[in-house]
C-alpha cells in the first residue's frame, strides 16, 4: 500500500530538538487535521509557573508554540475499502467493523491494515529517529480516533527503545478485550493472589533489561498473541524495553459525549495498557464530544513537560 507524503511543520525555532509524528482519524488527511491542530489555543493553567522547565514557558499559546523547537509530521492514510461503509473509499489506516464496545465482532478487518501501517509508522520513526538529535526518547507518537488505535499498535509492536511519549486523543486498542483477558487469563493460571503484570516464576534467573527473552510472563504472551494476529515480523522474541515500567509513557484524553468512540473504550484503552505495565495519564472531559478540546491539549501539553520535553526546552 503506497501512503502520501507526510505534512511536515519544521520548528519554529532552531535547533531541531524534537519530533512529534501525528496521525488523523479515519476520513481526514494530513493537510485537514494537522494545522488546526497545531493552532488550536491552549487553555493553560493559572499555576504554571514561568519559571519551571517542567511547566509551558510564558507567551505560549499553541502546542506550535509550547514546542517551538518541534519538528511535526502528520502522515496521511491511504484511501482503502471501510467494510462499516459498505465498501466506500475513504481515508483510513486500516478497516473496522462497528464499535460496539467490546468491539470483537469482524476483528479479522483489522489486520492487513495494521500490519501495513504498523510497518510504515516504524519506518517513519526510524527516519527521525535518525535525524532528531538526541534520538529516541525525543520522538513522540499519537493520534487522534482511528489515529490513535493504530499508533497504539505501532508501539506495542515497536521493537526499539521507548520513545519519548505516547499521546492519544478520543480512540481505542484493537483487541483491547481479547489482550485484557489474556493477560488475566494467564494471571490466574500463574496463581496470582494479586495482579502484577510483571509476575515470574520465583525460580527463573534474573535477567537484564537488554537481554531478549522468551515470552512467559502473561504480559508477554499477551503482545505476542497480538503480533501473531497482525502478522508483524518484529521477531519471535520480546525484549524487557518493549514492554514494562521504563516503556513510552501514554497520555489518553477522552470526551464523555464522543458518540463515535464511547467513553468507555477509552476506559478500557486504559485498563487495558494499564495491565501491560505501561504508564498512563487518563483524562475525561464532560462537555467534549468526538474531538480535541483547548482543555485536553493543555493537559496533553503539562503531560509532556512533566514527562519528556522540560529538560530540553530553552
Amino acid at each position: 500500500m503506497d501512503y502520501p507524503e507526510p505534512l511536515i511543520v519544521p520548528p519554529l525555532s532552531l535547533p531541531h530538538q524534537q519530533t512529534f509524528i501525528i496521525l488523523h482519524g479515519r476520513g481526514s488527511s494530513a493537510s485537514l487535521f494537522g494545522p488546526p491542530l497545531l493552532d488550536t489555543p491552549l487553555s493553560l493553567k493559572v499555576s504554571s509557573s514561568p519559571s519551571s522547565k517542567r511547566s509551558p514557558p510564558p507567551g505560549v499559546q499553541s502546542l506550535a508554540t509550547a514546542f517551538p523547537h518541534a519538528r511535526f509530521v502528520f502522515p496521511s492514510a491511504p484511501r482503502r475499502r471501510a467494510a462499516v461503509y459498505k465498501r466506500t473509499l475513504t481515508h483510513q489506516w486500516f478497516d473496522n467493523w462497528d464499535l460496539d464496545p467490546p468491539t470483537i465482532k469482524r476483528e479479522e478487518l483489522q489486520n492487513p491494515g495494521l500490519r501495513e501501517t504498523t510497518a510504515y509508522l516504524h519506518q517513519l520513526l526510524r527516519a527521525e529517529i535518525e535525524s532528531v538529535p538526541g534520538g529516541v526518547k525525543n520522538i513522540f507518537l499519537g493520534g487522534l480516533s482511528q489515529g490513535c488505535a493504530a499508533s497504539l499498535i505501532a508501539l506495542l509492536l515497536w521493537d526499539g527503545d521507548p520513545l519519548g511519549a505516547f499521546v492519544g486523543m478520543c480512540g481505542w486498542l484493537p483487541y483491547a478485550y481479547r489482550l485484557s483477558g489474556l493477560i488475566q487469563a494467564g494471571t490466574e493460571e500463574k496463581g496470582a493472589d494479586a495482579f502484577d503484570p510483571f509476575q515470574r516464576d520465583e525460580d527463573e534467573e534474573d535477567e537484564s533489561q537488554d537481554e531478549a527473552i522468551v515470552p512467559e510472563r502473561p504480559i508477554d504472551e499477551a503482545v505476542t498473541w497480538l503480533r501473531e494476529q497482525i502478522d508483524q515480523e518484529c521477531g519471535n522474541r520480546i525484549t524487557r524495553k518493549q514492554i514494562g515500567p521504563d516503556m513510552t509513557p501514554v497520555f489518553l484524553g477522552h470526551g464523555v459525549l464522543d458518540d463515535k468512540v464511547g467513553v468507555v473504550l477509552g476506559r478500557m484503552t486504559r485498563n487495558t495498557l494499564t495491565k501491560l505495565g505501561l504508564q498512563v495519564t487518563w483524562g475525561e472531559y464532560e462537555d467534549l464530544g468526538h474531538w480535541y478540546s483547548k482543555e485536553m491539549l493543555r493537559d496533553l501539553t503539562d503531560f509532556l513537560y512533566v514527562k519528556s520535553l522540560g529538560d530540553t526546552q530553552e
